[in-house]
Formats: structure tokens, sequence, C-alpha cells
């Protein structure tokens, strides 16, 4: 069952620091089998909070997704993201 990565960036603190993940996350997808749906593109809110960006990734399951997440490559990149940006992070299963 397919799996999402949903990142929803709230409001960034540090660019520098966002650069940095940008460039450590793209490397961090080696060859892990990722889909991108939404990346940054325009949004509008429906409903609660405001929200600066959405990206959206496919996986073919968790257990793909938690391989990338969960991945050395990028845990070091998270770092960065955690100190440029205030982030909320969901995994969904598909249906």
């Amino acid at each position: 069952m397919s799996a999402y990565v949903i990142f929803i960036r709230d409001n960034t603190t540090d660019q520098n620091e966002l650069d940095t993940y940008a460039s450590l996350a793209d490397k961090a997808r080696g060859t892990h089998p990722i889909t991108p749906l939404a990346f940054y593109g325009e949004l509008e809110v429906l409903e609660g909070a405001d929200a600066e960006g959405v990206v959206v990734i496919q996986f073919p399951d968790k257990a793909a997704a938690h391989a990338w997440y969960d991945s050395p490559a990028y845990q070091e990149a998270k770092a960065h993201r955690l100190k440029g940006a205030n982030y909320r992070v969901l995994l969904v299963e598909g249906i």
C-alpha cells in the first residue's frame, strides 16, 4: 500500500540552514523509491493555520518511507531543516 510523507513548512527561521538542508536532502534521496507529487507549489489554505509551503512525496509503502526518513543521510539533512524552519511532517498510508 502506498505511503505519503507530507511536509508542511509553517515558517522559515534561517534560510541558509534551509539551503543546506535542500542540498543534503537531495543527496539523501539516493536510490530510495521516491515519487514527488507536490513540491512547494502554489497553495491555498482552506482550513486551519497558514503555511509557507507543502511537499508531498510518495513511497511504495511505509517501510520504504521509513527506510528513507530514518537513513543516516536524511537524518543529517533533517538537522539543518530543524534549524532552518518550523515544519509539521506526517506519514500517511494510502488506500
